[in-house]
């Protein structure tokens, strides 16, 4: 018999992290998934069901990741979706917010990986969450457009050093049934889309698998969006 998959998703108690989640534990996967705090975490967990355990992680706290991910004995899978929607400009330049998601997306990310990729097996495979701002900044997007950039590098300097682990980006644009996106007013952005809606959490949850899964995949940034990037 086959060993089950685990997949571990930090970032996975809400928006797109959570539906990695939950369809991996409607698969039968045994899933970690991630927050911040603990109690909600294990709720999260309880609420997806299966084989699927919720644990606390700050990735804005790198030096604190090796206890935090220590019980994790196992990985076959790794999805790094945790966000901050850092808006900042220069002309009103917060540097706590700035430093936070410099630190979860770039510093957390690596020394998450740093740790557990020697759990992994060598067709282990990760999907590092960044996002369309690197390409399409917006007034407000100072430290995300900046942080997203980075991503695109992480992952090609990951996919090389890992290798033959797979390591790959994701940067969904405006997912319209996210969380964050529900209940605003998105008909200029539905208009300036091609395919006429704009991308959901199903999308994204699917390209992430497609990541996970397929073999030829390796460093690289796939886009979500429904085309606007063309528009």
């Amino acid at each position: 018999m086959a060993e089950r998959t685990t997949l571990v998703v930090i970032g996975g108690t809400s928006g797109i992290g959570r539906e990695v989640a939950a369809r991996a534990a409607g698969r039968g996967e045994t899933v970690i998934l991630s927050g911040r705090d603990a109690e909600h975490a294990k709720q999260v967990a309880t609420e997806i069901g299966g084989d699927t355990t919720g644990i606390a992680v700050d990735l804005a706290k790198p030096m604190q990741l090796a206890d935090q991910l220590a019980g994790i004995d196992r990985v076959n899978h790794l999805v790094l979706a945790a966000i901050s929607r850092d808006e900042n400009t220069v002309g009103t330049y917060d540097i706590a917010p700035a430093v936070d998601l410099v630190l979860m997306k770039l510093v957390g990310n690596t020394q998450a990986i740093h740790l557990l990729r020697p759990r992994m097996p060598d067709d282990g495979a990760i999907v590092v969450f960044g996002g369309q701002a690197y390409k399409m900044p917006y007034p407000g997007s100072t430290t995300v457009s900046t942080v997203n950039g980075g991503v695109v590098g992480l992952v090609h300097s990951l996919a090389t050093e890992l290798a033959p682990v797979r390591v790959n980006g994701i940067h969904p644009g405006i997912i319209g049934d996210s969380p964050y996106w529900a209940g605003k007013n998105l008909s200029l952005a539905i208009d300036r889309t091609p395919l006429g809606r704009l991308a959901t959490m199903t999308d994204v949850a699917e390209a992430v698998e497609f990541l996970l899964r397929n073999r030829g995949m390796n460093g690289e940034s796939l886009n979500i969006d429904g085309g606007r990037q063309l528009t």
